[in-house]
């Protein structure tokens, strides 16, 4: 399994708007890809403006088709002015 985290941190302003277009990206993810197993999001219970996203993937190359996805690609052009930063990390299940 490969598998990604993502941690977002967003302009407040933007909170309720990021909340439904992570959790839209989620399920189409799921519902779409065959090969997308998990796709998690969570916000932190502190600091609300803070989330994190774990996802769980066939292989590399299904995370990549991922970032190709329609889905994606609106889910990603809808947040990127409501983000401060973003951190992607990549993972291999052992």
């Amino acid at each position: 399994m490969y598998i990604v985290t993502v941690e977002f941190v967003i302009h407040s302003a933007y909170l309720l708007p990021f909340l439904d277009a992570a959790l839209e990206n989620a399920d189409s993810s799921l519902h779409h890809e065959e090969a997308c197993h998990q796709f998690e999001v969570s916000q932190s219970h502190e600091t609300p403006t803070h989330f994190f996203f774990y996802e769980s993937y066939d292989d590399e190359q299904a995370f990549q088709q991922h970032l190709e996805s329609q889905h994606f690609l609106t889910f990603s052009n809808a947040v990127k002015n409501w983000v401060i930063s973003k951190k992607v990390r990549c993972w291999y299940a052992c």
